[in-house]
């Protein structure tokens, strides 16, 4: 019987779970890929760790194993980082193997290279895993809605962001707190500045829209904003007008170029965005001819990410069988210009602190009408005697404007202090 032989590189949650699965449904491969499948190797920093329910004989830190081994032709990398990751990824390509990654740090930064690499050596390098976990949405979009133009690509990227938001919306939690509850069930790192600050997310956010628009995105190309800066009372403010607040990846195709950013949004309730929950990842599509298609699940973790790796790792297996590696390779057929974040137009929420006086709200209008900012929705609290809360809703307008109408507003002495700037989706 013939047998996929394949290598793994790093034994961390995802590698765990990706090893886990190939002995769990070794009965079922050869009825799945027409073959069996075996780790034949697999690259670890260091070797004498003991790792229960692995076989140690398959243990190497010596990439030589792996890379000058003809019998392994699909290279697994679940590693992480841009170095050594991508030499290993390079190495292996050259060499005629097939590699699944997992790696959206090195994909939102490079993967034009990786794909430009394997489709000149005839290979398959595939990632469904680097973006949602278990959600399928690098494929659909390659291929289920290949014909499709996709004019926009919104989602919810990260667990650990909609966790937080989920705990501060449903329970009351301010931030610390549920970010504090995150890192206790393992939702957040310890250090959770990637997640919290929208970093993930834009990784993610760069190769979705690669993929959708068919041009080069890369992670500099996203604005990022995270949620660190969400309180109590924007939640309070987003149940009143129906909306809820979401880190949202947002990418859209538009006449003058493609828009990119990562940023909390308030959106509205009736919108399937809002109603994902806690950890779960969703990811919605716009396309002329399939209209609206949303893709939702879990978007981390040991095996959703595993299940999207071996995903990935049969269908390189299929390939192998009919002689056909390499049919899908980098889509990025146009070079269309990325918008700077200055040019983005975006409705926006913004609560302010001002003096309890008259005339205040006529000097806030006249800036914004200075700016070419229209204003929606106005809501005045009164917070204490000589101060009161100021809302403003605005319609559509270029981040530009808006930054340069902010700008004007905190010189004035009204204006005591501008609380939370939110976009609305």
């Amino acid at each position: 019987m013939k047998t996929v032989k394949v290598a793994i590189l790093g034994l961390g949650t995802v590698g765990s779970g990706v090893y886990k699965l190939i002995q769990k449904r070794a009965d079922v491969m050869e009825k799945t890929i027409g073959a069996q499948m075996e780790v034949k190797k697999i690259l670890v920093r260091n070797i004498n760790k003991k790792r229960e329910g692995v076989d140690a004989s398959l243990l190497t830190d010596n990439w030589n194993d792996i890379i000058e081994d003809d019998e392994i032709q699909i290279v697994i990398e679940v590693m992480g980082g841009i170095e050594s990751a991508k030499t290993m990824i390079l190495e292996a390509l050259r060499a005629g193997k097939n590699v699944v990654s997992a790696n959206k740090d090195l994909i939102a930064e490079e993967g034009h290279v990786l794909l430009a690499t394997a489709e000149e050596h005839h290979v398959d390098f595939l990632f469904e895993a680097a973006v949602a976990g278990a959600i399928p949405i690098i494929r659909p979009m390659k291929q289920c809605l290949a014909v499709n133009d996709i004019s926009e690509v919104v989602g919810i990227v990260n667990g650990t962001t909609n966790y937080i938001l989920t705990k501060m919306t449903e329970e009351g939690m301010d931030f610390s707190d549920a970010l504090e509850k995150a890192q206790e069930l393992g939702f957040a790192e310890a250090d959770p500045t990637s997640d919290v600050e929208g970093l993930d997310a834009g990784r993610k956010v760069a190769i979705m829209a690669s993929i959708a628009f068919h041009s080069r995105v890369v992670f500099p190309n996203v604005f990022t904003e995270g949620i660190t800066k969400i309180t109590a009372k924007d939640i309070e403010y987003a149940k009143e007008f129906d909306s809820v607040i979401k880190l949202l990846g947002v990418a859209h195709n538009t006449e003058s170029g493609i828009e990119v950013g990562v940023y909390p949004m308030m959106i509205h309730k009736e919108h399937p965005l809002a109603s994902v929950r806690d950890s779960f990842n969703a990811v919605f599509v716009h396309g002329d001819a399939a209209d609206d298609a949303m893709f939702y699940g879990r978007g981390a973790g040991e095996f959703p990410t595993a299940s999207a790796v071996m995903g990935d790792v049969i269908d390189v297996a299929r390939n192998m069988a009919y002689g056909c590696n390499g049919r899908i390779s980098c889509t990025c057929y146009k070079n269309l210009p990325v918008k700077d974040i200055g040019d983005v137009k975006n409705k926006f929420f913004i609560r302010m602190q001002v003096t309890n006086e008259p005339g205040v709200l006529a000097a806030v209008a006249e800036v914004f009408g200075n700016h070419k900012v229209s204003i929606t929705r106005v809501v005045q609290e009164h917070t204490q005697p000589h101060q009161a809360e100021l809302v403003i809703v605005t319609e559509s307008v270029k981040e530009k404007y808006m930054k340069r109408a902010l700008e004007e507003l905190l010189a004035l002495p009204s204006i005591l202090e501008v609380s939370s700037i939110i976009r609305e989706y």
